[in-house]
C-alpha cells in the first residue's frame, strides 16, 4: 500500500529527472550549455506542453534552495576582510549600474510601450535584478569567480540582493492606498537579523562543528542546518534567503571545517540548482507567449538592449576595458529570479494587473533562457576583437631563440635563456595571456606558430633555436612539420603532451622533446622515497634507474609501437599485508 501510494509522487519525479538527463547532455553536445538544457526540459514537462506539473511556482520556491546553497559556497571562498575590501564595488559599482538601468528601463517602458509611469517603473525595476543563478553558474563553469571581473560581478549581485527589500517597500507604497509598512522596524529588524547572524558566525559556529565532527552524517546535517537556518533568519527579517546563506558562508570561511562543510553541501547544491532551472522553464506560460508574442518579444529585445547600454556605460566609467565591459554586459543583460517576487508583490497590491504580471514574468524567463546563447555569441565575437586590443602582432622580430607558446611551460623554459642574456622572440595566440605577460614585464607578440607567414615575421629564418611550448599536441605537430621543412637551420625543441606524442615527435625529427609532466613526476616520486626514509644515495640510484628504463622503453616504442618495452616497467605490487618500504643503510 505504501509503495502504491508513492506512485503519483515518484512518477512525475522520474519523468522530470529523465527529461533533464536527456536534454542537458544534448544541449551540451550542441554547445548550448546545461542551463538552456534545463530550461528546455522544464518547458517540455511543464503545464504548457506535457502538463505533468501544474504548479511550477511551488517547485520554484523549493528549488530556490539551490541558489541559496550556491551563494553559501561562494561565501565560503570569501573571508570577511575580502568582503570588506569589496564594499566600494558593492555600493559604488552596484548602485551605479542599478540606478542607470532602472532609469533607462523605465524610460523605455514609457516611450516605447506606452506604459503608465508606475507600471513602467515596476517592469523596469524587476528586469534590472539580474539572475544570480545564471551568472554564478556561468562564472563557476568558466572558473572566473575569483578573477577581478568575477569579483565585480559578485559585488553587483550582492547589491541587487540587498536592493530587493527597499524595492518591495516601494511597491507597497505605490499600491492603491498603500503606505510603508513597519516604519522604523522595517530598518531595525533586518539590522538586528544581520547582527545576530554575525554573532553566531563569529563565536558559535566553529565550536558547533567541533561537536559534530565525529559523525559524518551528523556533520552533514549540521551544515544543512546552518545554511537553511541562516536563510530562514534573513527571510524572516525581510532580507533574501540567498543573502543569509552568503553571509553564513563568509562567517565560516575562516573555519577549520570549511572544506568539509563545502564537501557536504555540494551534492545538494548541484541537485537543487538543476531543479531551479527546470522550475523556471516550467513557469514559462506558452499560452501567454502565443497570445502576446509581438509585445512580448518587442519588450524582450528592448529591455535587453537598454539594460546592456546601462551596464556597458557603467563598466567603462568604472575603468573596465572594452572587452571586459562587453563580457559583463552579455552576462548581466537578462532579468532574474527576484523579478518574480517583485512582480508578484506588485500584482497582489494592485500596482500591475494579472496580464502585465504574466507578460513581465515571461520576458524575464525568456531573457534567462536566451542568456547562454548571448554568451556564446559574445564569446565568438569578442574572441576576434580581443586579439587586437592592447596586443601587437608579430612583425620583423629577431632573436637567437624563438619561443612559441607562453603558457606555464613556456614561461619556465624561457627563464633559462633569459638568465644567460640570450635574445628571444616570443609569440602566443592568447590575447589575455599576452596582456597579462606585459604586466610582468614580458613582451609577447600575437602570432600563430602553425602559419608560415607568422613564423617568417617572428624571425624563424634567423633563429638558432625554436622552442615549441604550446599545449595542443596537434598544433605542436603542425609547427614541427612546418619548421623542419622551412627552417632546418634551427634546433627544434618541443614540449610533448604525453608518451605517444613524444614518439610522434621523434618520428618527425625533432632535436629534443620532453613530456610536460615527466620531470615533475620524477621529483615527486623521489620525494616520496625520502618521506619513506630512504637515503639520498638510494634516491639518486633509483632516479637514474627509472630514467634509464624510461629511455629504453621510449626507444623500443619508437621502433616497435606503443605496446613495446613493457618489460622495462616496474609492475604494481599487491599489498598483503601492508609492510613498510625497506630502508637502505648505505
Amino acid at each position: 500500500m505504501a509503495v502504491a501510494g508513492l506512485g503519483p509522487v515518484i512518477g512525475p519525479a522520474v519523468v522530470l529527472m529523465g527529461a533533464a538527463v536527456i536534454a542537458v547532455p544534448l544541449f551540451r553536445r550542441l554547445g548550448l550549455g546545461s542551463v538552456l538544457g534545463y530550461f528546455a526540459a522544464g518547458a517540455l514537462v511543464g503545464p504548457s506542453l506535457v502538463g505533468l506539473f501544474t504548479d511550477p511556482e511551488t517547485i520554484l520556491h523549493f528549488a530556490e534552495l539551490g541558489v541559496v546553497m550556491f551563494l553559501f559556497i561562494i561565501g565560503l571562498e570569501l573571508r570577511p576582510q575580502k568582503l570588506w575590501t569589496m564594499r566600494g564595488q558593492i555600493f559604488g559599482l552596484g548602485l551605479a549600474q542599478v540606478s542607470l538601468a532602472v532609469a533607462l528601463l523605465t524610460a523605455a517602458g514609457l516611450l516605447l510601450f506606452g506604459l503608465p509611469l508606475v507600471t513602467a517603473f515596476v517592469a523596469g525595476t524587476g528586469f534590472v535584478l539580474s539572475s544570480t543563478a545564471v551568472i554564478m553558474s556561468t562564472l563557476q563553469d568558466r572558473g572566473e569567480i575569483a578573477s577581478a571581473e568575477g569579483q565585480k560581478a559578485v559585488s553587483i549581485l550582492l547589491f541587487e540582493d540587498l536592493l530587493i527589500v527597499p524595492l518591495l517597500a516601494i511597491v507597497a507604497v505605490l499600491a492603491p492606498g498603500g503606505e510603508a509598512e513597519g516604519g522604523a522596524m522595517a530598518v531595525l529588524l533586518p539590522l538586528a537579523g544581520l547582527a545576530a547572524l554575525l554573532v553566531v558566525g563569529r563565536w558559535l559556529l566553529d565550536p558547533f562543528f567541533g561537536l559534530l565532527a565525529r559523525g559524518q552524517h551528523l556533520a552533514r546535517a549540521g551544515a544543512l542546518l546552518v545554511v537553511l537556518g541562516a536563510a530562514l533568519l534573513m527571510e524572516t527579517v525581510g532580507l533574501s534567503m540567498a543573502m543569509g546563506a552568503f553571509l553564513a558562508g563568509v562567517m565560516l570561511s575562516g573555519s577549520s571545517y570549511r572544506h568539509q562543510i563545502e564537501t557536504d553541501i555540494e551534492p545538494f547544491r548541484g541537485l537543487l540548482m538543476g531543479l531551479f532551472f527546470l522550475a523556471v522553464g516550467m513557469s514559462l506560460d506558452l499560452r501567454v507567449v502565443a497570445a502576446e508574442w509581438p509585445l512580448l518579444f518587442a519588450m524582450l529585445a528592448a529591455y535587453v538592449v537598454v539594460k546592456a547600454i546601462a551596464i556597458y556605460t557603467v563598466a567603462r566609467v568604472f575603468g573596465s576595458s572594452n572587452i571586459a565591459a562587453l563580457k559583463r554586459t552579455a552576462m548581466f543583460a537578462q532579468g532574474g529570479e527576484f523579478a518574480f517576487v517583485l512582480y508578484s508583490a506588485a500584482a497582489s497590491g494592485g500596482v500591475i494587473d494579472a496580464r502585465e504580471n504574466a507578460i513581465f514574468g515571461s520576458v524575464v524567463i525568456l531573457s534567462m533562457a536566451f542568456t547562454p546563447l548571448i554568451l556564446i555569441a559574445a564569446d565568438r565575437l569578442l574572441r576576434r576583437d580581443a586579439s587586437m586590443e592592447g596586443v601587437e602582432r608579430a612583425h620583423n622580430l629577431q632573436g637567437q631563440a624563438l619561443v612559441i607558446g607562453f603558457g606555464r611551460f613556456g614561461q619556465i623554459a624561457l627563464q633559462m635563456l633569459l638568465a644567460r642574456g640570450a635574445p628571444a622572440s616570443i609569440i602566443d595566440t592568447d590575447p589575455d595571456r599576452i596582456r597579462e605577460a606585459e604586466r610582468w614585464g614580458f613582451k609577447v607578440y600575437f602570432g600563430d606558430g602553425s602559419r608560415l607567414d607568422v613564423l617568417h615575421h617572428s624571425g624563424a629564418e634567423d633563429a638558432e633555436v625554436i622552442m615549441v611550448c604550446v599545449d595542443d599536441p596537434k598544433v605542436a605537430t603542425r609547427i614541427v612539420e612546418l619548421v623542419r621543412h622551412e627552417f632546418p637551420q634551427a634546433k627544434l625543441l618541443v614540449r610533448a603532451y604525453d608518451r605517444s606524442h613524444a614518439v610522434e615527435l621523434i618520428h618527425a625529427g625533432v632535436d629534443y622533446q620532453i613530456r610536460e609532466t615527466v620531470e615533475s613526476a620524477y621529483l615527486m616520486g623521489a620525494q616520496g622515497l625520502r618521506a619513506l626514509g630512504c637515503s639520498e644515495a638510494v634516491v639518486s640510484e633509483t632516479l637514474q634507474d627509472i630514467r634509464s628504463r624510461d629511455n629504453e622503453r621510449l626507444g623500443q616504442q619508437v621502433q616497435n609501437g606503443a605496446m613495446a618495452g613493457r618489460d622495462r616497467l616496474y609492475q604494481t605490487l599487491t599489498p598483503e599485508p601492508l609492510v613498510k618500504a625497506k630502508k637502505d643503510t648505505a
